[in-house]
């Protein structure tokens, strides 16, 4: 199999983006739940412009790098495989038999959640909170397949 150079400078550009979003993730992450979430939090984000500006950059980090790697860098990884690119599911079912995502419902039921939390959390608050916490039990797992895909891409890169 052979990779382009325009192929390897994507994957070389999609392995950065996703690691730095990875950091990104995590500082955020251990920030807004450095103690559990919880309805009563959630009930002072008007009041709380510092809590309100992280809880949205824990909903757009998180949502940003399933982005990255679910539509971005997942399919051009499986393409430098030689493996046919095609609609999302079908691309998660591949990453799931290549180990890159432990599952594949997971990763949609991650899917669900991230637009969960970004739709519904003005109008519920006990949503809100359920939808955070659930996200943030999320966060390892997220990570670490967006590590394993950047891993397999310096395996396929390295000479």
């Amino acid at each position: 199999m052979k990779i382009t150079a325009a192929q390897t400078a994507r994957l070389e550009f999609l392995s950065r983006v996703t690691l730095k979003e990875c950091r990104h993730l995590l500082d955020t992450d251990g920030r807004l739940f450095s103690n559990p979430f919880t309805t009563d939090i959630a009930q002072t984000i008007e009041a709380d412009p510092i809590l309100a500006e992280r809880l949205d950059a824990f909903v757009s980090r998180f949502g940003r790098l399933q982005d990255t790697v679910g539509d971005k860098l997942l399919p051009a990884l499986l393409a430098a495989l030689a493996e046919e690119v095609g609609p999302a599911i079908d691309n998660l079912d591949k990453a799931e038999k290549f180990g890159f995502v432990v599952s594949a419902d997971g990763w949609m039921e991650m899917r669900r959640l991230r637009n969960q939390m970004v739709h519904v959390y003005i109008e519920d608050l006990t949503v809100l909170s359920n939808a955070l916490s659930s996200g943030h039990e999320f966060v390892p797992a997220l990570v670490a397949a967006a590590r394993r895909c950047v891993a397999e891409v310096q395996r396929l890169l390295s000479p």
